[in-house]
């Protein structure tokens, strides 16, 4: 009998695809049922199926890390950022979740015909704010042109490389252990929020924004503070649930949330309400998740509150060694349910 079972999940659409579908873009179940069929199959090797947000390599007895990451939002500008920002930013943040410090990207760019110069020039002008801000230089690059329709505007892939401080100790999504707190740097589904409200014309008191970022800092204030990070995960498509899910996977444990503990902002939460969407499952893009050691959780809480993209940071969480490879959270009132992985596509073209 499988964990969903014992637990009641509901359950989840078959998998039995013959062709790509949306929901294979998820960040969920899809997306990791494509890689363990697809990709690990014809791509083997040690490092990639350890299947951490960067590849840790090394050249010339220096460890590096080196990440890919592609972005198809829409739509491309949004509040709070554009498409450049987030190609910076989500590859920023993939390499400085690994405890790696980065230091160079390449990009690549998918143009449509038709595209008007004057937004690629406000996307490339925004990716080089977004570079100075996060300490990287963009060194290399290449451009494609598709048909009228092909695109949907503008697509971006972009690789990073990152150095490791020497004699830190590696952080893994295999690395945690029961007792473990669960910490997240701040409210969820901002992004994932900010992004439909421009898609759908929805219409709040305040302004939502997308909480893109680096978090190269943020990352580097924790790791100072707090000497027993096991893991840390920028939690993007899928949001927390699907990084929590990953984690209890590769490190063999369970995860119990406290839902009074985890931090949203009211017009997300209503948001989310109104259109059935669970914030848990919504992308972040200025967000990380963080285990600790339980006697460094209040150190780390406290380093992470200290910075400014940390200030709504929460101890949200602890891993347990019951129910392995299941999240559960107990609710607001008391009751205590799955929080099974994301099926299918909630929000898709979200970053």
């Amino acid at each position: 009998m499988s964990a969903d079972t014992v637990f009641g999940a509901c359950p989840v659409p078959a998998r039995g695809y013959d062709r790509v579908v949306m929901g294979h873009g998820s960040g969920g179940r899809l997306s990791a049922d494509l890689l363990q069929q697809v990709f690990l199959p014809a791509f083997e090797g040690q490092v990639l199926a350890a299947l951490e947000d960067q590849a840790t390599v090394e050249l010339s007895g220096t460890r590096m890390a080196l990440t890919t990451d592609s972005f198809v939002v829409r739509p491309i500008f949004f509040p709070g950022g554009d498409i450049g920002t987030l190609a910076v930013n989500g590859t920023v943040n993939d390499l400085a979740v690994g405890g790696a410090v980065p230091r160079f990207l390449s990009a690549a760019f998918i143009l449509e015909e038709g595209l008007p110069l004057e937004d690629l020039e406000r996307v490339a002008r925004s990716m080089r704010r977004a570079c100075d801000a996060a300490g990287v230089v963009l060194v290399t690059g290449d451009t494609k042109v598709v048909d009228r329709g092909k695109a949907d505007q503008l697509f971006i892939t972009t690789t990073g490389v990152g150095a490791y401080p020497p004699f830190r100790p590696p952080v893994s999504i295999a690395a945690a252990r029961a007792g473990d707190r669960v910490l997240v740097s701040g409210t969820l589904g901002d992004h994932g929020v900010a992004i439909l409200s421009v898609r759908e014309g929805l219409e709040f008191e305040t302004t939502l924004e997308s909480d893109t970022a680096p978090l190269t800092g943020l990352v580097q204030a924790l790791l100072e503070a707090a000497s027993g990070v096991r893991a840390m995960r920028d939690p993007t498509r899928g949001g927390l649930s699907s990084s929590l899910h990953e984690l209890a996977a590769a490190s063999h444990v369970g995860v119990h949330l406290e839902e009074a503990s985890i931090p949203v902002r009211r017009e997300v939460r209503a948001a989310c309400e109104i259109l059935g969407l669970d914030p848990l499952y919504v992308a972040n893009e200025g967000k990380l998740m963080a285990v600790l050691a339980p006697e460094q959780a209040e150190a780390g809480l406290a380093a992470l509150r200290r910075h400014p993209l940390g200030t709504n940071a929460a101890i949200v969480g602890t891993v347990v060694a019951e129910h392995p490879g299941v999240v559960t959270m107990r609710s607001v009132v008391g009751g205590e349910r799955v929080v099974p992985m994301l099926a299918g596509e909630q929000l898709p073209r979200i970053c």
